[in-house]
This record gives C-alpha cells, sequence and structure tokens, in this order.
C-alpha cells in the first residue's frame, strides 16, 4: 500500500495538536503502520476530548510520563479516572472507535497497528492467533525498550530510519500476538508504588471541592477501591478519607490566609458540607476553630 493511498487513514488529525509529529511505514507486504510523538498539554481545571473514529486497527499507547484520563461514555459520561504510569501501555481496538477527556498532560508514542498487518505477521507464525488482547494500563518493559528506540528515529534523517521503523513493527506484533497467548499476570500485594501514591494525593488536592469517593480514588490508581484503601493506608498511616479532610484542611489554612473570604466561602471551595462541617473538622485537626486561627494571623 502507498501511503499516500486514500486506503491508509492517519490517526494524527484527531489527537487534538496540529504539531504533533508520525512517522510511517509499510513493514511487511501491504499493510501500513503510523507511529506518532504526542504532547499534549492540559491546564488546571481543563478535561480535553481525544476523539477517535472507528478504524479496523489497534492503538497502542506508551505513557511516557504518568497520565490521567477518563474513558467517555457513548452517552457522553465519564467514566472513572484512570492512572497510567511512565513505561506503561493501553492496547484499545478501534473497531468502535474511542473517546477520552484527559486530566493532565499527555506525554505518549501513539502506535497505529491495522489489523490486517497483525494479520500478516500472525501468518509467519505457528500461534494461529491473528488479534491481540486489550490492555489498560499494563506495564510492558518490551514495549517501553521499543519505545526509547522509536523516540530516536524522529531525530532522525535518514534512510535507515525506515528500514529500523519496520523492523520494530513487526516485532511489535510478534511481541503483542505473544502476549495474547499469555495469562497476564496479576498483583495481589497491596502495597502502593511511589507513582500510585502521587497520582492519588494530585487527584485529592485537584479535586477538593468535588464529592470524592474511595472509588474515584481508586480508579486513578488503576486498583480496586478495597485494594488501594489497604494499600493507601499502609503507605501513609491514613484512611484515604482522612487524608482527604487533612488535604482540605490545609487548602482552608492557605484560604484563610491569602484571601478575604467568609468561612461559608472558604468551606465551600474546598468541598465541606457546610460551614458548621468545616468548622468541626478544621477544629478537630487544628485544635481551633477556623475563625480563631484566622484571628491569630491578623493578630
Amino acid at each position: 500500500m502507498n501511503l499516500d493511498h486514500p486506503e491508509f487513514r492517519s490517526l494524527v488529525p484527531f489527537l487534538g495538536k496540529s504539531d504533533t509529529r508520525a512517522m510511517r511505514t509499510i513493514p511487511l507486504k501491504f499493510s501500513a503502520m503510523e507511529v506518532a510523538k504526542i504532547h499534549f498539554d492540559v491546564g488546571l481545571g481543563e478535561a480535553p476530548r481525544v476523539v477517535l473514529p472507528r478504524y479496523d486497527c489497534y492503538l497502542v499507547m506508551l505513557y511516557l510520563e504518568d497520565a490521567i484520563h477518563c474513558d467517555v461514555h457513548e452517552d457522553g459520561s465519564l467514566a472513572p479516572p484512570r492512572f497510567c504510569s511512565q513505561g506503561s501501555i493501553c492496547l484499545i481496538d478501534l473497531q468502535g472507535g474511542a473517546a477520552v477527556a484527559l486530566q493532565n498532560t499527555l506525554s505518549s508514542i501513539a502506535i497505529m497497528l491495522p489489523k490486517s498487518l497483525v494479520a500478516e505477521v500472525a501468518d509467519l507464525s505457528a500461534s494461529g492467533l491473528r488479534s491481540l488482547r486489550c490492555r489498560r494500563a499494563e506495564p510492558d518493559p518490551v514495549i517501553a525498550n521499543l519505545g526509547t528506540v522509536l523516540l530516536s528515529l524522529f531525530d532522525r534523517q535518514s534512510d535507515g530510519a525506515d528500514a529500523i521503523l519496520r523492523h520494530i513493527g513487526v516485532a511489535l506484533c510478534s511481541h503483542l500476538l505473544q502476549d495474547s497467548l499469555a495469562v497476564p499476570a496479576v498483583d495481589k500485594e497491596p502495597v502502593l508504588s511511589l507513582a500510585r501514591e502521587a497520582a492519588a494525593k494530585n487527584y485529592i488536592r485537584a479535586n477538593l471541592s468535588s464529592e470524592l469517593t474511595v472509588a474515584d480514588i481508586a480508579a486513578v490508581t488503576g486498583l480496586s477501591p478495597n485494594h488501594f484503601s489497604q494499600a493507601f493506608k499502609k503507605v501513609t498511616g491514613r484512611t484515604p478519607h482522612q487524608w482527604l479532610m487533612e488535604a482540605r484542611v490545609e487548602s482552608a489554612k492557605r484560604y484563610l490566609s491569602e484571601h478575604r473570604l467568609s468561612l461559608k466561602e472558604v468551606a465551600n471551595i474546598c468541598g465541606f458540607v457546610d460551614q458548621s462541617h468545616f468548622t468541626k473538622v478544621f477544629s478537630r485537626t487544628v485544635g481551633v476553630t477556623p475563625a480563631v486561627w484566622k484571628a491569630k494571623l491578623v493578630n
């Protein structure tokens, strides 16, 4: 297939950034692949959506930095946020299209693998498997290492880069086909990695005014609510709810000291149920009421 042929459909225009860089090649006989380097800045409070069309291909996303995003349902509602650590991947089937709402800056490599290319590579093996297992926020050292090579290719200006890209395409499809035959390992140890702990805390701080649940916070880390609660308490010495309340109190202190807001306004901004709830939690945590604490600052 010629890369300028109308049958080749690039995903770059749908990634939301006109400066996204992409490489394309035909690894074997007919089917083309595309690799795009993405850096999508997301400001505080923003949640831009990336909508990808229906296409008979798989999309592999390798995260170069920790990322948080929500799947967008067909009715436009958002699924709970998902935390994808640096070096992890998501692999989705675009047969039905896909849409996500970004919760922070996305820095990644996006690889488009048409199913016809996967079939070509599958024909070279004796496994008989011609489809890939969809994956969500899973670590994959092999693809992470291939990603390092792909990043270097974006800076090359030689014909050799295309040859390397073709080999990577075949190796990537072969690896994913073998992975689809294996039973994925399940981590049952209730311990948070530093990345997951940071993701949970950052998500709490960014959403203090929302009615957060343990399930909401757990989804950011990719763990079940029960697993997350046990691991979070083991690491921090506090339950997620206790840490949330303390974060709201710390935020309230900043507003009390930096802004001329009423106690009711501070309570609302920091996510407390009402002023009475704010006073009760603040007093229990700090030892004095918000009014007394603010008065001490003034004096």
